[in-house]
């Protein structure tokens, strides 16, 4: 089983990993020169340019700057990427400092010897499930042997499929790489069977008569996803006051949200892309806690790397704490 798994999920691995050993050391690190505000450069997942969660609310409202302008941050610029691979070429390639993205895709990227260190958890308990084509298509977990699947390959949704699956004992005929945006067009034209799709997806496709057949907060919680914010190595030397100025902004921008959580979600629904009632069923206070690392998210992102590690995934194995930077936690 730990096999077949793996020739699925290793193409596409390895595709990116040649893109980030090719990449690695190439380019300008320009903002980690020692000169006063300087632009810090973020890369995220996501189609408009904007960061999510707390901290991109405290963006929007204009606050995130001036949080940061004691580790010399005149402006930040978000570059947003469809999915962590390509995330992880553009981090290598220097052409980022600081990124925010699934823990999957982070985790194979240090495991491939890209250098960077983990800052912060952004977020925790990202829910997804596994949907099925409206007519003819598969009931249940069990059904999806010999079935083709469709997943944004790379991501926490995807380790949460290649557990769901393992766990069953089940093997599927094939799993495509499909972005999540893309997936109701797949299964309307038969082009594959099921997927597996963030929360938001979930619901969405839910209501427009998918039939859900697992969810992870339901039936997996151990393969709920958190995201990570990693800087690069190069960036942290020149700059280490980012890691204590970031985990301070993400902080106040965690208790900000407390305080309004109607005008968060009116953010989030502005950026997410799904009808209000979808983003508010499947946004929660607690993906978001205000300590940079708590003992939920480190034990979710352990199981993760442990189960990355087990499929091969990972080219290397490292030591969490290790990539925890100086002073984080």
């Amino acid at each position: 089983m730990r096999t077949a798994l793996r020739r699925r999920f290793t193409p596409l691995v390895a595709l990116a990993l040649t893109g980030l050993l090719a990449t690695t050391g190439c380019g300008s690190d320009a903002s980690a020169a020692r000169t006063d505000g300087y632009t810090l450069r973020i890369g995220a997942i996501g189609n408009s340019n904007k960061l999510s969660g707390p901290v991109g609310w405290l963006h929007e409202r204009g606050e995130l700057v001036p949080a940061l302008a004691e580790a010399g941050v005149g402006d930040v610029a978000v570059v947003t990427f469809p999915n962590g691979p390509d995330l992880n070429q553009a981090l290598a390639a220097g052409e980022l400092d600081l990124a925010v993205y699934g823990d999957t895709p982070a985790l194979v990227a240090r495991g491939a010897n890209q250098p960077t260190r983990l800052i912060a958890q952004a977020s925790v308990n990202l829910d997804a499930g596994i949907v099925a084509k409206a007519n003819g298509g598969p009931t249940s977990v069990a059904e999806l042997a010999g079935k083709k699947l469709a997943v944004q390959t790379g991501s926490y949704i995807h380790r949460y499929l290649l557990g769901a699956l393992a766990d069953a004992g089940v093997e599927p005929a094939e799993i495509l790489h499909v972005y999540a945006s893309e997936v109701e067009a797949a299964l309307e034209r038969g082009d594959v069977d099921a997927a597996a799709v963030p929360a938001a997806n979930v619901e969405f496709l839910r209501a427009r008569g998918y039939p859900v057949l697992t969810v992870a907060s339901v039936d997996h919680r151990q393969y709920l996803g958190t995201s990570a914010a990693v800087v690069t190595e190069s960036f942290l030397a020149a700059r280490p006051e980012i890691v204590q100025v970031w985990q301070r902004a993400q902080r106040g921008a965690a208790e900000q949200v407390g305080e309004d959580w109607a005008g968060f979600l009116d953010y989030t629904i502005s950026i997410n892309g799904f009808p209000p009632e979808v983003v508010r069923a499947t946004t929660s206070p607690d993906q978001w806690p205000a300590e940079p690392f708590t003992e939920e998210g480190l034990t979710l992102l352990a199981g993760t790397k442990e189960f990355l590690t087990d499929q091969e995934f990972l080219r290397n194995d490292f030591d969490l704490d290790e990539w925890i930077a100086p002073g984080a936690r």
